[in-house]
């Protein structure tokens, strides 16, 4: 019986401990999509970006074309060509349609550089608002309800999304 009352005594320690702990964290969280999506800086390179891919879908574009005309001239011509001339325009299909998905490949590349380069400033900056939030209101945690595996309930009294887009001086 007393081995009893001892071990109740120290779980009802043991809760209180963490019970006090817990309460003192200060917690709150930001929707960080949120947060971009009113970023001006975010319209802008959103726009860059636009400009700079269409640049690569015009190019491919044209590539295309004069796949699609040779693929039509060579369709056209080919009862009438000798086997070696065949061969050379076929030849000439392959190489243009490689060209192609090779400029596509490196388009692709050279695009998601570009948005890296555009929106890594950004994403700083945003980080560096949250940070500077977190210390000015003493925050032990901030969570993204944003990312994977973020949280499942919350109360919107812990939302810092619009103290930070304030500080950041978003409306």
């Amino acid at each position: 019986m007393k081995k009893l009352i001892m071990f109740l005594a120290c779980g009802f320690i043991l809760s209180t401990s963490a019970k006090a702990q817990t309460t003192s964290l200060k917690i709150a969280y930001i929707n960080s999509a949120v947060l971009l999506q009113s970023m001006p800086e975010r319209i802008n390179a959103d726009s860059a970006l636009a400009k700079y891919t269409r640049t690569f879908q015009e190019q491919i574009e044209i590539m295309t074309k004069e796949f699609q005309t040779k693929l039509q001239q060579f369709q056209a011509g080919e009862k009438t060509m000798t086997e070696a001339m065949k061969e050379v325009k076929t030849k000439e299909l392959q190489d243009l349609q490689t060209r192609i998905e090779s400029t596509q490949q490196s388009a692709q590349e050279k695009i998601q550089t570009k948005k890296q380069d555009l929106y890594t400033p950004i994403l700083e900056k945003a980080d560096k608002a949250i940070k500077d939030v977190a210390k000015e209101k003493n925050y032990d945690y901030i969570f993204d309800i944003n990312s994977q595996g973020g949280i499942v309930f919350s109360k919107e009294e812990f939302d810092i999304t619009a103290i930070v887009k304030a500080k950041m001086g978003i409306k």
